[in-house]
């Protein structure tokens, strides 16, 4: 099978890539429009490999999503903005992508007969309350510019694949593990903490979220992709709900470093309590089980950014550094940001 991944160059994408390219006898191309979040560096070590293309493009580019399909069976979407931060400062990027993007995969999916896995997010049933968790008939409630995006996304998918589109749809919690960019949670603390500076932990830290390391992630999407009813959705947890307070004191543990790091910063405006997902659709439809303990994943993953400092450093001190700066700078409570980093 030949298989289109978009948003290759991010942090799931790629480790989608790495995925097909390990554990099944797929062909990649792989498609990315190279924004900030996309990094070649994840691809590198695919340069020499026969069962790899790389084309650059953006899915809301009819014409080149047209060209990079042909020849290909199934297309794998993690193209996204996806940071809610951002859309709460710039919203339009959002709906481009989020929405007007994967219209153009379904057209020419449809046009094409190919089958279609749309990568959602848990963001779009908005908070529930514990102890409960959501299943697939749960009603959507998303409560940013993202998870909106991402709903109506979701819900024009499931119309055209009433009319005869493959389409499958997963819908995951927080990812985390090696190359993700390092504005969400764990590589933001984690890189922080490595240069001793202050952690900025929203309001009181205890926003809950469902924690899932990429790999396995990237597992349950692969069998979405290789046996998911069409017109199904498929939520995907390990059931590894911690508030982001416990990350915090669970990474710097990790790490050998002080909880004094931490910092308070004003919460995000219309932020989310809980996320908790029902996986007993996947798990007993697909087979599907997570591998990665959370505790053994967070110490892989301070390695990995331990190991790598080039990787990051040369991230915050791009575009990056002048967003974190707005974001933070002015709100940490318990320290300022380094300048000089």
């Amino acid at each position: 099978m030949r298989v289109c991944v978009t948003g290759a160059a991010g942090f799931i994408g790629s480790a989608f890539v790495r995925y097909l390219l390990a554990d099944t006898d797929s062909e990649v191309l792989a498609f990315d429009a190279l924004t900030y979040a996309g990094n070649l560096e994840n691809l590198g070590e695919f340069r020499d490999e026969p069962r790899f293309d790389f084309v650059k493009g953006s899915i809301s580019d009819q014409a080149a999503v047209t060209d990079a399909l042909v020849g290909c069976e199934a297309v794998v979407n993690f193209a996204a903005e996806s940071h809610v931060d951002r859309g709460i400062e710039t919203p339009e990027p959002f709906l481009d992508t989020n929405i007007g993007g994967v219209l153009v995969l379904m057209e020419v999916s449809a046009a094409r007969a190919i089958r279609m896995v749309q990568v959602s997010t848990d963001e779009v049933y908005g908070s529930i309350e514990a102890p409960a968790r959501t299943d697939e008939e749960a009603p959507l409630s998303p409560s940013s510019t993202y998870a909106s995006s991402k709903a109506v996304a979701d819900l024009a998918i499931l119309a055209a694949a009433g009319q005869g589109l493959d389409a499958v749809i997963t819908r995951c919690g927080n990812n985390y593990g090696p190359r993700q960019f390092p504005e969400k949670l764990i590589p933001l603390f984690v890189t922080n903490a490595l240069a001793d500076q202050a952690l900025p932990l929203y309001g009181d830290g205890l926003n809950v979220r469902d924690w899932i390391h990429v790999d396995d992630h990237c597992r349950a999407i692969g069998l979405a992709l290789e046996r998911g009813a069409p017109g199904r959705i498929y939520n995907i947890s390990t059931r590894g709900d911690r508030s982001n307070i416990e990350i915090c004191r669970a990474l710097l543990g990790v790490m050998g470093k002080p909880e004094t790091l931490i910092s308070p910063v004003s919460d995000r405006p219309g932020h989310d309590r809980r996320y908790a997902l029902d996986a007993t659709r996947i798990r007993s439809e697909l087979g599907w089980e997570p591998r990665m303990g959370f505790d053994q994943g967070l110490a892989a993953t301070v390695a990995w950014y331990t190991d790598n400092r080039g990787w990051w450093e040369k991230i915050k001190s791009g575009e990056y550094r002048e967003f974190y700066q707005r974001l933070y700078g002015e709100r940490l409570a318990g320290g300022e940001v380094n300048r000089d980093e």
